[in-house]
């Protein structure tokens, strides 16, 4: 017997699916890359790893929790309530590929993976470019960490 419960449904094959684009997609780009004679750099310096770290965070975070985006998740997904400042709680539908993209979808660690890889990739292409696209996302992150800091000291007050 599958160690997997019977009773609550896994989406193995959407799964399969997801991952495989993943991997297609990374190979494919890495292969273009070669061919077109394109370097990868070997290492990010410490200051854009943190600049694309926080960027991913923030991005990772808007699409899987952002009320604004529920119109992107919203084919697989079922809004549950209110979960924050701006953001939702929703829990993924369907079956098969249905359910495992809604369960990419509302997870930020989850979509983080997808996210980090653009940037990474943006990074080798234009690492001008992709610094401006990742700092708008750390400086609304941190913006964000501000707001949250100023309820704090305001409920406090």
């Amino acid at each position: 017997m599958s160690a997997y419960s019977p009773v609550e449904h896994k989406p193995l094959a959407g799964y399969a699916v997801l991952t495989g684009t993943f991997n297609a997609a990374a190979a494919a780009y890495i292969a273009a890359r070669r061919r077109s004679g394109a370097e990868i750099p070997e290492r990010l310096p410490l200051g854009d790893f943190l600049l694309l770290a926080g960027g991913t965070q923030k991005l990772s975070r808007l699409i899987s929790k952002d009320r604004v985006t529920s119109f992107v998740r919203s084919p697989f997904t079922r809004f549950s309530g209110e979960a924050g400042p701006s953001e939702v709680s929703e829990a993924p539908r369907g079956r098969g590929l249905q359910l495992a993209i809604g369960e990419l979808l509302v997870c930020p660690y989850c979509v983080g993976q997808w996210v980090a890889a653009a940037f990474v990739g943006g990074y080798a292409i234009d690492p001008k470019a992709t610094r401006m696209v990742a700092a708008v996302f750390a400086v609304l992150g941190a913006s964000d960490a501000l707001q949250q800091a100023w309820v704090a000291v305001d409920k406090r007050a």
